[in-house]
């Protein structure tokens, strides 16, 4: 495991930081915890309906190509929002196209749609997992 550097996650226990493994059944339960913790920093309507959505979306894809389950760090630097999706899938095997799949397809747009909802998207991606790193800045 790698040394934590810039841009990671403060220590777990942090008031500005949570921390929640996922599944199936709790998507809905870490969304809502998710769009609360928003809140509290002071993202609010259509930022705060954005930001949850990509959360959501890289959320459900953990669960849904990434092995069943994943772990989602969400935090405050005192500027912007960060959240950390991490799984243990079979990795990705393009998630660079940026182009969503066509209408027809019933697959496809989550990635794309979480990167035209937030300020930064960062992904690793290998035959150990997915790691998606989502920014927000917070309005002044």
């Amino acid at each position: 495991m790698r040394e934590p550097g810039p841009g990671d996650p403060p220590a777990h226990g942090s008031g500005d930081s949570m921390v929640r493994d996922f599944d199936l059944k709790t998507l809905v339960e870490v969304r809502h915890e998710v769009e609360r913790f928003c809140g509290r920093w002071g993202l609010t309507d259509l930022a705060l309906y954005r930001f949850v959505v990509a959360v959501n979306e890289i959320t459900t894809n953990a669960v849904r190509h990434g092995g069943g389950s994943g772990r989602l760090h969400l935090w405050y630097d005192g500027e912007r929002l960060h959240c950390r999706v991490t799984d243990r899938g079979p990795g990705l095997p393009d998630p660079l196209d940026p182009r969503p799949a066509p209408p027809e397809s019933p697959n496809g747009r989550g990635l794309w749609l979480a990167r035209q909802n937030v300020g930064r998207f960062t992904l690793h991606s290998d035959a150990d997992g997915t790691t998606i790193t989502l920014e927000r800045a917070l309005p002044a």
